[in-house]
């Protein structure tokens, strides 16, 4: 079982590649704050719904200094056709060994239909200029969690 991220915690440092092929490191980020989202597969309904979202709401939490990243274990082609497909306008990095979200805390036990499971937990983080975790978010819903996460950083 991966140990969970609290506020404060430094955020893990990670380079993945994205859905162009292209290398996208937390470092290159330095400086700004980063929302990093975890979620299970590309193009599956609750997916779709949050990276659409998060895309919708990507000039209001860019004016506000935020850049997002989603991670999931998908291959950079499958991401490359999920952006196309949903024209989605946010960064999509692969993590198909799974590191990066066990070092964030966002694999492991998890309950789907009421039954114990491993996969990846639908987790949101963000992190500071510092690089610090200044919020962690695990078990979030597809569902409603940008808006949620607008009003919760106050922009909206």
């Amino acid at each position: 079982m991966s140990v969970r991220l609290q506020p404060g915690d430094p955020a893990p440092a990670f380079t993945l590649t994205d859905a162009d092929g292209k290398a996208v490191s937390l470092a290159d980020h330095a400086g700004r704050k980063v929302i990093v989202y975890f979620y299970p597969a590309a193009m599956t309904p609750g997916c779709t719904k949050q990276a659409c979202d998060f895309t919708d709401n990507l000039d209001a939490l860019a004016s506000a200094g935020y850049e997002v990243i989603g991670v999931s274990p998908d291959s950079p082609e499958k991401l490359a056709k999920f952006r196309t497909k949903e024209d989605l306008r946010v960064t999509l990095a692969s993590d198909p060994d799974k590191k990066v979200l066990e070092a964030y805390g966002a694999f492991g036990e998890k309950t789907m239909y009421g039954k114990k499971v491993t996969g990846v937990i639908r987790s949101t983080f963000i992190v500071d200029e510092e690089g610090k975790v200044a919020q962690a978010m695990y078990n979030v819903r597809a569902t409603g969690h940008v808006a949620k996460l607008i009003r919760d950083l106050d922009l909206g």
